[in-house]
């Protein structure tokens, strides 16, 4: 296996347990497939408040296996607090997954349906834990949250991402990215599923409380189609299929908030 981990035959999912032994080993491993019908509704889950600060947008950086935009998580302003976790969870980044094909590229699947794409807004428990990375290694360190892109309408709130992938089309590139609030690539409802699990990229830390939107956001064909001109490595290796399988569900529960 190659010295980095990615989506390629030679580096992908299906090779990671050789440098990552929890991707086989672990008990709480992402993503996994939600069959609705045997979720529980649990009526004590809280609504979410998600609650974000425009100015805390730092960057827009390709990292060779996605599209990220940085955040300032020093003093706070942008938390996630409500649903299933305590306290307030800071934002850090977030990032897209997506396939070749609108058919295919969520890295959730639910009821048997992928999504062309999946948003992760990436959170930390900065009232418990010093760091971020301290956080990525404990149990409750970690919330994400995810939503799924459906094929639809033109997203306006994706634009000025879209607009910037030309700038940041191959590996290692990096622009100033400001004055962005993701709360607008949001549902209006949000509904969610949530269930403990793991980052779904090495080092697969098994430290996430995940929570996922049950309604979907739109974006166009052609929306969706600028993501797939991204670059893993060159020109010759387009930014595609940067998904991880669902992974065994290990009699985890999955609960939630709606009926």
């Amino acid at each position: 296996m190659s010295a980095t981990w990615g989506y390629g035959a030679d580096n992908g999912p299906s090779r990671w347990a050789e440098q990552f032994p929890v991707a086989k080993d672990g008990r709480r491993q992402s993503p996994i497939e939600i069959k609705n019908a045997e979720t529980k509704y649990d009526p004590s889950l809280k609504q979410l408040n998600p609650s974000y600060d425009p100015s805390g947008a730092k960057s827009l950086i390709n990292n060779g296996v996605s599209v990220q935009v940085d955040f300032d998580d020093s003093k706070g302003q942008s938390v996630l607090s409500g649903g299933p976790i305590k306290g307030k969870f800071r934002l850090r980044q977030f990032h897209l997954h997506w396939g070749s094909r609108d058919e295919h590229g969520s890295e959730h699947i639910i009821d048997g349906k992928s999504y062309p794409a999946e948003l992760h807004l990436v959170h930390w428990n900065a009232e418990k834990y010093p760091s971020f990375e301290v956080a990525a290694k404990e149990p409750d360190g970690l919330a994400v949250l995810g939503a799924f892109l459906k094929i639809s309408d033109e997203n306006p709130a994706l634009k000025r991402i879209i607009s910037s992938l030309d700038s940041v089309k191959v590996k290692g590139s990096r622009i100033e990215f400001k004055d962005f609030d993701p709360i607008t690539l949001l549902p209006p409802r949000l509904n969610y599923w949530t269930y403990l699990g793991s980052l779904t990229t090495p080092p697969l830390y098994e430290s996430v409380t995940w929570i996922l939107l049950r309604d979907p956001i739109p974006i166009s064909k052609e929306q969706m189609a600028k993501f797939r001109t991204l670059q893993f490595t060159g020109p010759d290796n387009l930014m595609q299929d940067n998904f991880r399988p669902p992974q065994p569900l290990n009699n985890r529960e999955v609960q939630r908030n709606f009926q």
